[in-house]
Parts: structure tokens; C-alpha cells; sequence
């Protein structure tokens, strides 16, 4: 219930947003062609094309929003906050626009149109989303447009339950009371909500209170009392919902599906699905490709250093376990010497006496590890995931950190959520995995950009590279 509702004040954001770029466009388009001296460059725009760029900007801009995360309810961002969001997806959705533009080389397109649109865009749509934000504070404490609900439990999940209500002011709901499940003793108060009786009392509680809506949000011992309480409510002309007590027992990705008409819980489960896989893959397949013309010649050379300055291979060939346990044979430049692990498998440590001399420059480059675009392309690895681990350590992982096996839920990646943050080398493992998990929950495109960003800019430096 409360998905929907907010997918629908969702739907009415991204539709307002929407209309606002395409008014700004069309004041854009109008400033330039009425004011041909207030920018200095540009050529003039048949009509017709310009309605065709607009109307593009009118399905990229929400979409680049939408991947920024600007629809996702955070009713404690600021003013300031709201426009530098506005701004970075108006930036964005610009380079997006100048982007196609060059590479279609239509000259009859004005680029000072999409400069004025940038700037307009950023003021009419921030301060629409300013006005927005607070009128509707202002309508909702006033109590207007609002539905009354009480809660059917007085444990943990009704709890969450009456808070989330309490956050998500713009769904429009005001939680006004709790029922007790017969079973227990009678309270006061949970929360800062009063406890207006007992189950056996809904049909008084309901004629006493305007209520529109009950959700009933009970443990899952309890929920013997639904046939009981339903017995009552199919009495009364009242919205009933059930939030069932299976969210402390969602370990990855948890969401309610629809299966043959049946809900079906996912406790837990992959974001990588259906056309995310797709856009995933396909990101690494583009990146990869580019990356490795840059790289050739870098690994090039160094494979001719390291075969000039230490017996051996090249390349080591090391197995790994990647997306559902499966193992894969995962490529490095050598850095160590021969026969390293002649003494037993170990975890690498600062000052390792199996590194070569030029093994520890390219360990604290990350350099060695180029050649696992290879492994991206080939589809054993991404270019952004938990990193892979050796067999012989995961037994001992999975033992010791709870949840340790649900990162094996995506493909491993070059660089990871965890490597951004330093948790590189001889660091706390189950740090490393909370970081994993988070990234897995909170994929998106725009997130393993920010990853790549940060390992570029300064992820291959890591003090813990070693």
C-alpha cells in the first residue's frame, strides 16, 4: 500500500518535472530567436526540430533524475540540496543533448538553445519543486486531504509501521490510534500513539473514530487473530491491509511480487534481472572495450619489464570464485616470484618478501590488475562488484560472517563499493561485506559510474594495495 502510493505521488513528480523542461525549453527556444544578439554563437533552428529536441529533453531529464535518485522521498533535504540536484540532472541531461548533437553533425540545431534551457530548467523546475515541497507541508499540517488509519499491533513492525506513516507525510496518512491483540495486556500508549483497546473492542473503536483506513500489522505468532479480526471489519466500510512480520527475515533485496495472481515475499533475491542485467552487461561490455585499447599498450610494456627482470611467466593465472559460487580462472600480471605459495596458500600483507621489486610498484599501482578486462570481457567478472575471493578462504569466510555467500548473488568486479571506501589488503573482512551487500541493494548504473570515478581518481593509490 504504501509502495503505491508513493509510486503515485512518483508518477505525478516525474510528469510535473516533465512539462516544467518542456516549458523551459520552449522559453529557451523563444529567448534565443527573439534576442539573436543575447548569445554570440548558435544558428537558427527549424521549428520542426526543435519540437523533436524537446520533446527528447522532456523523456531524458526525468529519466537521468530518476537514475540520481532524485524521486527517492527525503523529506530532510534542504533548499540548497534540491537545486544542486535539479542543476546536476539539468548538467546531465545537457551533455546527453550536446552529445547527440555532435555526433548526428545536424548544424541546423542551435547549441545556445540548450545553454539557455540548462539555466531556465534549473530555476523554473527548482523552484517548482521548492513551491511543491512546501505547499503541500502546508496542506498536510493543516490537516487536509489526509486518511486515518490505525494500527493493529503494539510490537516492533507496528512501530516501524506507525513511523514510516509518520515520515512519509506527502502519502497523505495520519496514524491516529493502536489495537492490542487480545492476548495482551492492556497499554496506554505505544509510541506516541494511544492504544484505543482491544481487538474484541474494533467495532466500538470504529464507531468512535473516523477511520478510513486499518492496517494490521502483527508478528507472525499472532496472526492466528486475522480470521477474527476480518470477521469484525468485513462488518465496516473501512480499507484493510496486511503487513506480514517477513521483513526481519529478508536478507538481500527483499520485494513483494505477483505470481498467477498470488503474492509472492522475495526474503531474498538479485537486482540483476531482466533488463538491469542487460544494462549492465552491456555497460561493461562498451567500457571494457575502450579500456582495453587504452590499456594494450601500458600492459604491453610492462609484461616486457617483468619478463627482463624476474624468471617466469608473465601472467598468473590464479582461481577464483565469482556469481553463484562458480569458480573461474582470474588473470594478473606476475608480481611475485616463482613458486611463491610452495609453502602454502597465505594472504598477501604489507612488505611481502614473495613480491618482486617491480611486483610491489605494480601492486601499489593496482596495474597488475588490468588484465582482468579480459576476464569482464570473457563475462567471468564486471568491472564493478564484490572482488573475487580464493576458494580456500570462502569456507572459512561463509563460517565466521553471517551472510557472507549472498555477495556470490552478482558477478565479481574489478573494483567494488568496498575498494572505494580502502577496504583493500589485510582489512576487516566483514566490513568489506557490508560494504559488498550495500552495493548489491543499491545498484544502479549512476552507482558503478561513481565507482569507476573514485578508482580512477585515486581508487588505484590505496595505502592497503599491497
Amino acid at each position: 500500500m504504501l509502495r503505491r502510493h508513493h509510486r503515485f505521488f512518483q508518477s505525478l513528480q516525474v510528469l510535473r518535472d516533465a512539462v516544467l523542461v518542456g516549458v523551459s525549453f520552449y522559453l529557451a527556444y523563444l529567448g534565443r530567436f527573439s534576442f539573436p544578439g543575447l548569445l554570440p554563437f548558435g544558428t537558427v533552428t527549424p521549428r520542426q526540430e526543435a519540437i523533436w529536441v524537446g520533446l527528447m529533453l522532456m523523456m531524458v531529464w526525468p529519466a537521468m533524475g530518476w537514475m540520481a535518485g532524485l524521486y527517492v522521498s527525503r523529506r530532510s533535504r534542504g533548499v540548497a540540496a534540491e537545486f544542486f540536484d535539479v542543476s546536476r540532472t539539468s548538467f546531465i541531461a545537457f551533455m546527453v543533448l550536446v552529445t547527440l548533437a555532435y555526433f548526428s553533425r545536424d548544424e541546423r540545431f542551435s547549441r545556445g538553445i540548450l545553454v539557455l534551457w540548462a539555466l531556465l530548467s534549473v530555476l523554473v523546475v527548482g523552484l517548482a519543486r521548492v513551491a511543491s515541497r512546501v505547499a503541500l507541508g502546508s496542506v498536510r499540517s493543516r490537516g487536509y486531504n489526509l486518511r486515518h488509519v490505525i494500527i493493529v499491533g503494539t510490537g516492533d513492525l507496528a512501530r516501524r509501521v506507525a513511523s514510516l506513516i509518520r515520515q512519509q507525510g506527502s502519502l497523505g496518512m495520519r496514524a491516529v490510534g493502536v489495537v492490542a491483540p487480545n492476548t495482551e495486556r492492556a497499554k496506554t500508549k505505544i509510541g506516541n500513539l494511544p492504544v484505543f483497546g482491544k481487538v474484541s473492542d474494533l467495532h466500538r473503536i470504529l464507531a468512535e473514530h473516523a477511520v478510513d483506513q486499518v492496517i494490521v500489522a502483527l508478528p507472525i505468532d499472532k496472526l492466528g487473530a486475522l480470521k477474527e479480526i476480518m470477521t469484525v471489519l468485513s462488518q465496516e466500510p473501512v480499507d484493510v491491509r496486511v503487513i506480514p512480520d517477513f521483513y526481519q527475515y529478508m536478507t538481500l533485496c527483499g520485494s513483494v511480487e505477483e505470481f498467477a495472481g498470488l503474492p509472492i515475499i522475495n526474503l531474498q533475491a538479485t537486482p540483476l534481472v531482466g533488463w538491469n542485467l542487460v544494462a549492465k552487461r552491456t555497460f561493461d561490455i562498451v567500457v571494457t572495450g575502450i579500456g582495453l585499447v587504452l590499456v594494450t599498450p601500458l600492459v604491453t610494456l610492462t609484461a616486457l619489464f617483468i619478463k627482463l627482470t624476474s624468471p617466469g611467466p608473465v601472467f598468473y593465472v590464479q582461481e577464483r570464485v565469482g556469481m553463484d559460487g562458480r569458480k573461474f580462472q582470474m588473470f594478473k600480471l606476475r608480481t611475485m616470484r616463482v613458486n611463491a605459495e610452495a609453502d602454502g596458500v597465505q594472504m598477501t600483507s604489507p612488505d611481502d618478501p614473495r613480491r618482486t621489486r617491480l611486483g610491489s610498484l605494480l601492486r601499489r599501482l593496482s596495474i597488475d590488475e588490468l588484465p582482468q578486462l579480459w576476464n569482464v570481457m570473457k563475462g567471468d567478472m564486471s568491472l564493478v562488484g564484490p572482488r573475487p575471493e580464493r576458494p580456500c578462504f570462502i569456507e572459512t569466510f561463509k563460517r565466521d560472517i553471517p551472510r557472507y555467500a549472498l555477495r556470490h548473488k552478482i558477478k565479481a568486479g574489478m573494483t567494488g563499493w568496498a575498494q572505494v571506501h580502502g577496504m583493500r589488503g589485510d582489512t576487516s573482512i566483514a566490513k568489506r561485506i557490508e560494504l559488498d551487500l550495500y552495493y548489491i541493494e543499491n545498484w544502479s548504473l549512476l552507482l558503478d559510474l561513481r565507482i569507476l570515478f573514485r578508482t580512477v581518481f585515486g581508487g588505484f593509490l590505496s595505502p592497503n594495495a599491497y
